[in-house]
C-alpha cells in the first residue's frame, strides 16, 4: 500500500469524498443537491445545510467503497476554496475534525488548481495518459474561465482569465432567459445538437490579450431575444434549438479564439479542458479538430471528473504531500479567488 489521501470538496453544492492510493483512485463518491433546481440557481444557505447533512456519510462511503480502513489513511485533502463560504466551512471543519481525531496532516487545496490537476489521476497504475509540462489548460466553469500555463503538479501561471463573467455563467443565464430549467448549460448543449449554429449571430468582445468577457453577450442575448418576441411571441420555442446551438458556436469561438492565439505565441502543443463546461459535447469537438488542425496533443477529461469532485482535490493533495506541503489547525477557507 502506497500513500493513502483521503479528499473532500464542498466549495458549492456537490458534496464529495474520495481515496487514493498515490496517484490511483480508489473510489469517488459525490452526493448532489436538487433542492436548487426549483430557484433557478444555487442558494447558499440551503447548500451548506444539505453539506452538513451529507458529508458524514459520504465519507464514510468513500472509505467502504476503497476498501480500507481509516487508520490506514496517511491525510486529508480538502477545498479551502474559492467557493461558497457557508460550503466550504463545512467541508473545512470536517477535514479539520477528522485530521485531529485520527492524527494526520492537512493539505489545503485550490479548487481550481484541482481541475487542472484532474488529468493526473490514474483510474489503474498503468494509465499513462496525463499531459507532458509545460501544457496549456483552458478551466471553464461556471464561475471562472482561464487560460493556464501548467509548469509542474504544484506551479501554474493564469495568462488570460475573464475580465467579468464565466461562459458557464452565460450559458445558464442565457438558458434563463429563454425559459429554460436550471442548470442550463447542459440542456443548450443538448439541444444545439439539434440546430443550425449559424442561424442567429450575436455578438463577440474584444478584448486585449489571452482574457475573456461575456457579460456584452449576454446584453445582446437579451435585447436579441426582447425584439424578435415583439415580432413574434412565440419566438424562443419555434426557434429554440437554433437558438441553443448558434449561442453555444458564440461562446466556443470566443474561448477557442483565444487559446489558439496562447498556443501559437507561446508555442505549446499539450492543451487541455477542465471544468464543468469542459463537459460541453461541442467545446469536446472543437478541441479535437483544432488539435488535429494545429498538430496539438490534446486532452479531455472523462465526464466524471469535469464537475466538482473530491478525486481532484485528492491527487492535489497527494502531490503537495509529496512536497510536506501541510497546513494547521488554524486554516480558514477563502470564497474568492487566490491563485
Amino acid at each position: 500500500m502506497g500513500t493513502i489521501i483521503l479528499g473532500i470538496e464542498s466549495s458549492c453544492d456537490d458534496t464529495s469524498a474520495a481515496v487514493f492510493n498515490d496517484e490511483v483512485i480508489l473510489s469517488n463518491c459525490v452526493a448532489n443537491q436538487h433542492v436548487h433546481e426549483a430557484y433557478g440557481g444555487v442558494v447558499p444557505e440551503l447548500a451548506s445545510r444539505a453539506h452538513q447533512q451529507n458529508i458524514i456519510p459520504v465519507v464514510e462511503k468513500a472509505i467502504n467503497d476503497a476498501g480500507i480502513d481509516k487508520s490506514e489513511i496517511n491525510a486529508v485533502a480538502f477545498t479551502r476554496g474559492p467557493g461558497l463560504m457557508g460550503s466550504l466551512l463545512v467541508g473545512t471543519s470536517f477535514a479539520k475534525g477528522f485530521a485531529l481525531a485520527n492524527e494526520l496532516p492537512l493539505i489545503e487545496v485550490n479548487h481550481l488548481h484541482a481541475h487542472v490537476l484532474a488529468h493526473f489521476i490514474k483510474e489503474d497504475v498503468d494509465d499513462q495518459d496525463q499531459p507532458e509540462f509545460p501544457f496549456l489548460c483552458l478551466l471553464v466553469s461556471g464561475g471562472n474561465s482561464q487560460i493556464i500555463k501548467v509548469k509542474s503538479h504544484l506551479e501554474m501561471e493564469i495568462i488570460g482569465q475573464t475580465i467579468d463573467d464565466a461562459a458557464g455563467e452565460a450559458f445558464d443565464k442565457c438558458a434563463k432567459v429563454m425559459g429554460l430549467p436550471y442548470p442550463g448549460g447542459p440542456l443548450i448543449d443538448k439541444l444545439a445538437t439539434e440546430g443550425n449554429e449559424d442561424a442567429f449571430t450575436f455578438s463577440k468582445p474584444r478584448i486585449a490579450e489571452y482574457n475573456y468577457s461575456f457579460s456584452g453577450l449576454k446584453t445582446s442575448f437579451l435585447y436579441f431575444l426582447r425584439d424578435q418576441l415583439k415580432i413574434n411571441p412565440n419566438f424562443i420555442e419555434e426557434n429554440k434549438v437554433d437558438i441553443c446551438a448558434s449561442l453555444q458556436k458564440t461562446i466556443i469561438d470566443i474561448l477557442m479564439d483565444k487559446l489558439v492565439t496562447a498556443a501559437k505565441d507561446t508555442g505549446i502543443k499539450q492543451i487541455a479542458l477542465a471544468g464543468g463546461v469542459s463537459a460541453n459535447s461541442g467545446l469536446r469537438q472543437r478541441l479535437n479538430d483544432l488539435g488535429k488542425l494545429n498538430n496539438w496533443v490534446t486532452y479531455i477529461p472523462k465526464f466524471s471528473y469535469t464537475t466538482d469532485n473530491a478525486a481532484m482535490i485528492a491527487i492535489n493533495g497527494y502531490y503537495k504531500f509529496l512536497k510536506n506541503e501541510f497546513v494547521g489547525q488554524e486554516t480558514t477557507p477563502f470564497a474568492r479567488l487566490e491563485f
